[in-house]
C-alpha cells in the first residue's frame, strides 16, 4: 500500500506540470507570493522568459530556497509569434517538460522574471536539459508596461517533441491562434510511454524515469526524432 501511494504521488507530481501560476504579475519573496500592481524597480536585473514551471510560485520557492530572501519580480506577459510546446526529453521528476517554438500568428501567455545574478545562477543550476540563451527581435509586452527588446530564455537542448510529424502545444498554456495540436501532460506521458515502454503502466513508467540513466536513455530516443527550434537566438 505504501509503495502504491508513493507511485501515485510521483505520477501526480509529474502530471501537474507546468504547475499553477498566478493570473497576474507577482513578486516571489521566499515562500510568499505578493501581487504586483505597478512596475517594480528592475535596475540591475535581466529579463528572463518564464513559460513553464518557472512561472509557478511553488517551483520558484523550491529553486530559490538556498538563497537569502530577496524579491523576484515576475511580470505576466504575452509573446507573439511563439508557442509553448513539449520538449523531447524526460525531466528529472518524470514529466515531459516544455520548450518554445516559433509559430507565426500565435500569441503565448508567458511571464518575464527579473532575477538578480544570484537568482539567475540558482535557476540555471536546475535547468540541465536547457541552454540559457538570448532571444531577440521579438514582440513581447508585459501587463505592467515593461517591453524588453530581448530576453534570456531556457531553450531545450533536445528540441521539440515530434508527435505524428508536428510539435505539440501544452493544453495548460492557452495560446491564441495556436497552429499546433495540443495535449495535456497525462496524454503526452501516455504517448511517450507507449513509444518507449509499452509494457509498463503509466505509474511504473513515470517512476522508472526518476532513474537518471533511464531518463537519459529515453530522452536519447525522443531527441533522435525531435523537431529543432526555429526562433532567432543571439550568437
Amino acid at each position: 500500500m505504501a509503495r502504491d501511494q508513493h507511485s501515485h504521488a510521483i505520477l501526480a507530481h509529474a502530471a501537474g506540470y507546468p504547475y499553477e501560476a498566478p493570473l497576474r504579475s507577482f513578486v516571489q519573496l521566499g515562500k510568499r507570493t505578493v501581487e504586483l500592481t505597478e512596475e517594480p524597480d528592475l535596475a540591475g536585473r535581466r529579463p528572463l522568459l518564464a513559460y513553464g514551471a518557472n512561472a509557478s510560485p511553488a517551483i520558484l520557492t523550491r529553486k530559490l530556497a538556498p538563497l537569502p530572501e530577496e524579491p523576484l519580480p515576475v511580470l505576466r506577459a504575452e509573446l507573439a509569434e511563439f508557442d509553448v510546446v513539449y520538449s523531447a526529453h524526460i525531466s528529472p521528476y518524470g514529466a515531459v517538460s516544455s520548450t518554445l517554438q516559433h509559430s507565426p500568428g500565435t500569441t503565448a501567455p508567458v511571464f518575464v522574471a527579473y532575477p538578480n545574478e544570484q537568482q539567475l545562477a540558482a535557476l540555471t543550476a536546475t535547468e540541465g536539459n536547457y541552454e540559457l540563451r538570448e532571444l531577440g527581435e521579438l514582440s513581447l509586452r508585459t501587463e505592467l508596461g515593461a517591453t524588453p527588446e530581448a530576453v534570456l530564455v531556457y531553450i531545450s537542448r533536445h528540441g521539440c517533441l515530434d508527435v505524428d510529424g508536428s510539435e505539440v502545444g501544452l493544453a495548460a498554456i492557452e495560446s491564441r491562434q495556436r497552429r499546433f495540436p495540443s495535449m495535456g501532460e497525462v496524454e503526452v506521458l501516455e504517448h511517450v510511454r507507449h513509444l518507449l515502454a509499452p509494457e509498463l503502466d503509466l505509474e511504473r513508467f513515470v517512476e522508472s524515469s526518476l532513474d537518471p540513466g533511464m531518463a537519459a536513455a529515453r530522452t536519447t530516443v525522443l531527441h533522435g526524432n525531435a523537431i529543432p527550434f526555429r526562433g532567432l537566438l543571439a550568437t
